[in-house]
């Protein structure tokens, strides 16, 4: 799935892009989830990993596009970002934020559509998804890809991942973390350990070996996990 936002503040060009990409999505029979904004601070203020693509009108007021991609790239430095602009001589500051292209207004469809194309190639490129987390009042960005489990510990959440352990604190819960990443691949093998399980080892009976550690099983999510574990390597296939 591609997931686009848009940060637009005139509604008919928000509506004009929304076409375009549903147009694109229809074309290339992919599946597409666009979120729309009205402003690039409130993009700003709402932003997760969730989006894989970022169409910024540069000229919005209170914060313009170029002030929306820089305050975005201090969290993220992945997400792909492409500038709508009346004039091309702005979208020249993109290269600042790594931008990919630009659009010039009015889009033409054809126009927007191969630089949606380049996009595509780019994410079907990339191992995977991300997710974004709060740590120390700073966004950061975590590929799942580098993250082996998530454990409770007392009040706070600890990402075991390659590159080390993050610790979470705050009101955020374990079942609010597997309710995102439903669907990427993880499963709980007891209520204090939620495992990715491309890492899983081995299982034995009391059990679940991951990345080299060994973590607990519990008899109430024994069945589901196994389960999980099959469809996972199931569909994952011959390697």
């Amino acid at each position: 799935m591609l997931r686009i936002a848009i940060a637009e503040d005139e509604p008919a060009f928000a509506r004009e892009l929304e076409d375009h990409l549903r147009r694109f999505a229809q074309e290339e029979r992919i599946e597409i989830h666009i979120d729309t904004f009205p402003n690039g601070a409130t993009l700003v203020e709402r932003y997760s990993a969730e989006w894989d693509l970022l169409l910024l009108d540069v000229d919005m007021p209170a914060m313009n596009g170029i002030d929306t991609a820089r305050s975005i790239r201090r969290r993220d430095a992945d997400v792909l970002i492409m500038f709508i602009t009346n004039l091309a001589q702005y979208a020249i500051q993109g290269y600042e934020v790594d931008a990919l292209d630009y659009v010039l207004k009015p889009v033409s469809y054809y126009s927007l559509a191969m630089k949606l194309k380049k996009a595509a190639r780019i994410l079907r490129g990339r191992s995977g998804r991300s997710i974004m987390l709060g740590l120390d009042g700073e966004m950061v960005r975590l590929p799942l890809s580098r993250l082996y489990y998530v454990e409770v510990y007392g009040h706070q959440l600890r990402y075991h991942t390659a590159d080390g352990e993050l610790l979470q604190t705050g009101a955020r819960s374990l079942a609010a973390v597997e309710k995102e990443l439903e669907g990427d691949g993880f499963a709980r093998c007891h209520n204090g350990y939620l495992v990715n399980l491309r890492y899983v080892e081995s299982v034995t009976g009391t059990g679940v070996q991951v990345a080299g550690e060994l973590l607990p099983i519990s008899r109430y999510r024994r069945k589901a996990f196994l389960q999980a574990l099959l469809n996972e390597t199931k569909g994952a296939g011959p390697t």
